[in-house]
């Protein structure tokens, strides 16, 4: 159960939050400090599993063959076969719109030398390139588990954000998700807690109340 101060600040920033005609997602803001973020090894990359969801709609597209391919047609947006994948490669506006639309990707194994070859340029510097797909993975479990996943990365900014949840949902799982994600950061960091400036969550559009 996350820490009550946590949950505190997001009931805040949920009833402070103006109305809007949309649903509005709810998002974290760290800021790191004492920390070369020149250095790659310093920045924060971080894939986490929420335990209460995102609370939005994850984009999940899988490359893939055969009975993978089938499978994997229950449970992703889309799905790309080797064909396809060449014909991306010779199309770089395609390529980096599907990027810029898909929040993850998921590959055989056997086709990440080819995805690398042919989209590494558009998927690596936009920190999109596939999961690998064992042969003993089930790509059902892979992409369900990756549906409740958001991103932790830094890059080169001090200052860097995530989704935790969205409007509708309540306090408390936003919460345990927020307590996830600082868990994961602090275990990231070279020294943990003191190399977090500061936290804050808000909705789209409403007032950011401090977390940490």
């Amino acid at each position: 159960m996350a820490d009550q101060d946590i949950e505190d600040a997001v009931s805040r920033a949920l009833s402070d939050a103006p109305q809007r005609n949309f649903r509005e997602t709810v998002d974290l803001a760290i800021n790191l400090r004492d920390l070369d973020l020149n250095d790659p090894a310093n920045r924060v990359d971080e894939s986490v599993v929420l335990p209460s969801g995102t609370g939005q709609e994850t984009r999940i597209v899988v490359f893939a063959e055969g009975e993978t391919g089938v499978r994997a047609e229950d449970v992703a947006d889309q799905v790309l076969s080797s064909d396809d994948l060449e014909d991306l490669g010779d199309d770089q506006d395609a390529a980096k719109d599907l990027a810029e639309a898909t929040d993850f990707f998921v590959a055989e194994a056997s086709m990440m030398q080819d995805i690398g070859r042919l989209l590494g340029t558009v998927l690596g510097p936009r920190g999109k390139m596939p999961t690998p797909l064992q042969p003993d993975d089930d790509v059902v479990d892979v992409v369900n588990r990756m549906k409740n996943t958001v991103q932790l990365r830094s890059r080169d900014r001090r200052t860097f954000h995530t989704r935790v949840g969205a409007e509708d949902m309540n306090a408390e799982d936003i919460a345990d998700n927020i307590d996830t994600i600082l868990r994961r950061l602090h275990g990231s960091l070279e020294k943990g807690p003191l190399n977090v400036d500061s936290v804050y969550v808000k909705t789209t559009m409403g007032p950011a109340e401090r977390v940490a």
